[in-house]
Parts: C-alpha cells; structure tokens; sequence
C-alpha cells in the first residue's frame, strides 16, 4: 500500500466528510507517534466517541488499518492493544512534515524542478493509475503524455524503488528556459480550483475559533484538535505545493495557514492534557 492510498479528497465547500480512518490516522500521529507503545482499544474508543465517531466504526476502523498493515494487534489479557507499523509511521510523518515542516506557502523555490517520464503499455491500467496516484501525491502534474513535474526536487524514491515501475520510468531535474510562460504551464498542468477551494472553505469554518469567537471553555478540545488537524492535512495533501510566485495573487493558502495555527494553538494544550488522561498503553515490544 502506498502513501498515496491512504489520501482523502476534500469536499468542495460546506462541511467536511472526514472518514473514520482520516482521523485515527490524525490520532495516532499525535498522540502515539514517537511514544512506542501500543493503546488500549477501549481509551480510543473513549476519545472517538468524543469526536461523534461510534464504538462500532472505530472498531472497525482499527480492524481494516490492521488488515491494511498500518497496525499491529496485540493482546494483553483480556484486552487488545493496537500499535504503528512501519508503513504507519512513514505516513505519519509525511503527513508531519507536510503540516509542520514544509506548511502550505512554497515561497523559498529555488527554480528547478523535477521531471519524470514514464513508459507503461496502455493494457496495463491498473499500474498506469497506480503509479499516476503516487505522482499526483508527491506534488507532480502532468506536463505532456507520460512526462510529469514536480517544483523543487521531488521525493521519488518510493516511485523509483517499486519493481513494478522503476526500470519504466527517468527522473531528472532542471530549470525552465526564460522564453517559457511558467504561469501559465502551472495554470494547465495542475488543478488549482480544488486546493483554492480548500482553503477558504477552511478558512471560513475555523477563523471564529482562530479568532476567539468561539468560547474555548464551551467545547472539547481533544474533539476539535482531531477534526481541525484531519481537515487541515487533506487539504495540504491535496495541494502540490507549487512556487508562491507563480499562483494567483489572491491565493488562499497564507492565509488558511494562519487561521489553522491559530485555531491550533487554542486546543493543542488542554487537548493533549485530555489524551494523556484518557489513553493507556503499554510498551511496544520487539514483533
């Protein structure tokens, strides 16, 4: 499975469906990232419920993430413990240094860019839309036929490593010629419209809360924490992170961010307070 799998696509306006997953995902890299230990199914049951998510989807939930290989099941007693895998946690911290690290302004671009270009028989669909899904996620558009680009230098080393298409595809980097409209290359390789959207339909459900508006003391912290930072990663995700320079100049993202971390800094406290509270584990042990 890769990184790209694990993605959700953001509503185009009005509320957010978030599934299950987006937010356990958002869970774990929060409060069980980085602490090796396994949780006790019953505490994120506890928190789930919380966030209006019921006993039996979470359940669920944690089932399918074992049976996808991002978590590891243990018993202990009469109880059952779930942990990261590998796989979890690279997707854990992708999604950490997309939000945190990288942030949604690309206005450091250093002019180059990363070209991929791959040769695939059209019979074999399912590795063609494969192997486009993890462009797409690491940041690529693509330019013409089976050439992509990526601003900066791309992670593609899981492209690259995959048997199934690394002796079919060439990677290399450049930097555009000045005769070159890079504006308008960007206007019709990627789809803008979708992160734009994205972004000030954030902007618009969470600036009370970034502003103060919203009385802090009347809500649950560990609830909005969880919805908040899931909302803000697939919308981050969703964005390929292209040269500030050469995007509208009315783009949304500055300030969405600022409105994200603001919101942030309102419940992060009393929200890990709550976690720390209400979780139980037990140390991770060699599997």
């Amino acid at each position: 499975m890769t990184a790209a799998e694990e993605a959700e696509v953001p509503e185009e306006g009005g509320e957010m469906g978030l599934r299950p997953q987006s937010l356990m995902l958002t869970f774990l890299g929060n409060y069980v990232l980085g602490g090796d230990a396994y949780v006790y199914s019953g505490s994120v049951i506890d928190v789930f419920g919380r966030a209006g998510v019921g006993e039996h989807a979470t359940r669920s939930t944690l089932t399918r993430m074992v049976g996808r290989g991002l978590l590891h099941r243990r018993r202990v007693g009469r109880r059952m413990y779930f942990g990261l895998t590998d796989r979890a946690v690279s997707i854990l911290r992708d999604g950490e240094d997309r939000v945190w690290k990288q942030g949604a302004v690309n206005d450091s671009w250093d002019g180059t860019w990363t070209l991929l270009a791959f040769s695939l028989p059209e019979a074999s669909q399912r590795q063609r839309h494969g192997l486009r899904a993890q462009l797409a996620w690491a940041g690529f558009g693509p330019l013409i036929g089976g050439l992509w680009i990526a601003p900066g230098r791309a992670d593609t080393e899981e492209i690259t490593a995959d048997p199934g298409f690394g002796d079919r595809v060439t990677v290399f980097h450049s930097t555009v010629d000045p005769a070159t409209d890079i504006a308008r290359m960007v206007h019709e390789t990627w789809d803008l419209a979708t992160p734009a959207a994205g972004y000030r339909a954030f902007t618009d459900r969470w600036s009370a809360l970034a502003d103060g508006a919203d009385d802090a003391t009347d809500i649950d912290p560990l609830a909005v924490k969880l919805r908040l930072l899931t909302e803000w990663l697939v919308i981050v995700r969703a964005d390929p992170h292209l040269p500030l320079r050469h995007l509208p100049e009315d783009w949304p993202a500055a300030r969405a961010q600022d409105v994200f971390r603001r919101a942030d800094a309102r419940v992060d406290a009393a929200a890990r307070r709550l976690a720390e509270e209400l979780l139980e584990t037990v140390p991770a042990q060699e599997e």
